[in-house]
C-alpha cells in the first residue's frame, strides 16, 4: 500500500484529490496539511511514501517544505512529488535541486497522477510534458556550455537516441513506440544513462542533452 501526505492550502483541492487518489485500492491518503511548516510536522509523524506539495501557500511553502523534508534523515524514504498550477521553470529547477522527486501540474489527468504517484514511491523521477517543454525553453534561454557533457562518449549509439528522446521532453512509452522498445527496455536504457552521466534524474538528463545539442 502506497501512504500519501497531501499538501494544499484550498479544501476543495485537497478534498478532491483525496477522492481521486483512495478510488486506487493500492493508495491511501494518510494525512492532509494545508500549509507546508504543517507538512513536515505530519510527514515526520506518519512517514509516508509520498507527500503530494503544492507550492504556493500561506507561510511555508512547498519549495522550503520539501527541502526540510528532504534535509530530514528520519523521512529518507519519504518522495515529495510536486503538483502545482504554476508552471514557472525556476520553481521547476528549485523544486529539483531541494529534491523533489517530481513535477506535474494540477490538471493532470487522474490516472496519470495516480501512476505519477506509484512511480514516486517506487524511486523514480518525472515531469509533465508541459513542464518538460517549459524547461527546455528555458534552458534554451541560457547560455550554453562551451562544450557537450563529457559523459557523451561512453553512450552507445542507442543509448544517445534515448537521451535525445528524454531531451525533448518523451515518456518511456513515448521513447518505446518511436524506437521499437518495449516499455522495459526503455526504462533500462534511461537507467544506464543516468549512471554513465552519473545525473540524479531525467530533468538533469533532459538538460544534458539540450546543452549538448541533442534536443
Amino acid at each position: 500500500m502506497t501512504t500519501v501526505l497531501m499538501v494544499d492550502d484550498q479544501d476543495l483541492v485537497r478534498a478532491g484529490l483525496r477522492a481521486l487518489l483512495n478510488s486506487d485500492p493500492g493508495i491511501t491518503v494518510v494525512a492532509e496539511a494545508s500549509d507546508g511548516a504543517r507538512a513536515v510536522e505530519l510527514a515526520v509523524r506518519h512517514r509516508p511514501d509520498v507527500v503530494l506539495m503544492d507550492i504556493r501557500m500561506p507561510g511555508t511553502d512547498g519549495i522550503e517544505a520539501t527541502r526540510r523534508i528532504r534535509a530530514d534523515p528520519r523521512l529518507a524514504a519519504t518522495r515529495v512529488l510536486i503538483l502545482t498550477t504554476f508552471d514557472d521553470a525556476a520553481d521547476v529547477i528549485e523544486a529539483v535541486r531541494v529534491g523533489a522527486a517530481g513535477y506535474l501540474l494540477k490538471d493532470t489527468a487522474g490516472p496519470e497522477l495516480r501512476h505519477a504517484v506509484r512511480t514516486a514511491a517506487e524511486g523514480g523521477n518525472l515531469l509533465s510534458p508541459t513542464i518538460t517543454r517549459r524547461l527546455m525553453d528555458f534552458v534554451a534561454a541560457t547560455p550554453p556550455q562551451p562544450a557537450p557533457h563529457p559523459g557523451l562518449g561512453t553512450l552507445s549509439e542507442r543509448e544517445l537516441e534515448v537521451l535525445t528522446r528524454v531531451g525533448q521532453g518523451d515518456t518511456n512509452d513515448e521513447i518505446a513506440a518511436a524506437l521499437f522498445l518495449s516499455p522495459a527496455t526503455a526504462r533500462t536504457y534511461v537507467s544506464r544513462i543516468l549512471a554513465k552521466l552519473d545525473a540524479r534524474d531525467r530533468t538533469e538528463l533532459a538538460i544534458i542533452a539540450h546543452r549538448s545539442g541533442l534536443a
